[in-house]
């Protein structure tokens, strides 16, 4: 999970927003729609974004498809060190 944590969220172009994002859902879960506004992003930059912290384990949806809101995962919860250390690098 730590290697994963590394290169998604700073091993890709895409690293800081995906950092932002899921700052912001370990908050408090949100969709899409509330990430593009609070994150002030593209919607579609968004679901890219979550599309790839799904695909790699980091958050998950809960919900239907639109309306899905979404937190980090257990997996990540338990690694969340690794996310602070990240997050400070990243910032």
């Amino acid at each position: 999970m730590e290697a994963a944590l590394w290169y998604v969220l700073t091993g890709t172009r895409g690293g800081p927003n995906r950092v932002r994002i899921l700052r912001a859902v370990a908050e408090r879960p949100r969709n899409a729609n509330q990430l593009a506004e609070d994150l002030d992003l593209d919607y579609k930059t968004v679901r890219h974004h979550l599309d790839v912290l799904v695909d790699n384990d980091i958050v998950e949806a809960s919900g239907d498809d639109y309306g899905a809101v979404y937190l980090p995962t257990d997996a990540v919860r338990d690694h969340w060190d690794t996310v602070e250390e990240i997050m400070e690098e990243v910032e």
